[in-house]
């Protein structure tokens, strides 16, 4: 007999815009989420300029501007977010970007990425922007592997001035789903 009190559900996982009130939780994913990717490829003080430079008020001023944020969360904390809109990245032939996608490390290898990474997918498909393109630091090694298994194809390389340092970024794209 099953107990009348008893009910499962699948309501702990929440994909939603990002609101005012998730800035402060925004700004905490992103310091952790850039401590435990770059420590060791970014040099400290460059990190900390990084990280220091998207506070609560730059979440609040990207929010205004109508930047383009997803959150991911799981029992009602946040626990990730993704930005994303039309591509900027000239030559790939996408119409779509997502400019970042990031989990707190405690949900990382847990399968949110690829949850917040479909839905974002999926989202710009529906705004009729065919294809897909992501840039990381290619010595982000795990988010290269992540980016594979999602199925991208790494398209072309660019480079990205960080403190003095010249950085390597791989490219890498979708093609647009066919029917």
């Amino acid at each position: 007999m099953l107990y009348p009190f008893c009910r499962m559900t699948t309501d702990l996982i929440d994909l939603r815009a990002a609101r005012t009130a998730d800035c402060e939780a925004l700004a905490g994913i992103h310091t952790e989420a850039w401590l435990g990717a770059y420590r060791g490829v970014l040099h400290g003080v460059d990190l900390q300029k990084m990280v220091s430079r998207r506070g609560i008020g730059w979440w609040r001023g990207a929010l205004s501007r109508g930047v383009n944020i997803r959150v991911l969360s799981i029992a009602d904390v946040p626990a990730g977010y993704a930005t994303y809109g039309p591509c900027r990245l000239r030559g790939t032939g996408m119409d779509g970007e997502i400019y970042e996608l990031y989990l707190k490390p405690e949900y990382q290898g847990l399968g949110f990425g690829r949850t917040l990474f479909t839905n974002v997918r999926e989202t710009l498909a529906s705004k009729n922007m065919a294809g897909l393109a992501v840039q990381v630091l290619s010595d982000n090694q795990p988010a290269r592997n992540f980016y594979r298994a999602m199925g991208g194809k790494l398209s072309a390389k660019s480079w990205y001035r960080i403190g003095g340092r010249r950085m390597e970024l791989s490219i890498y794209t979708w093609l647009p789903d066919i029917p």
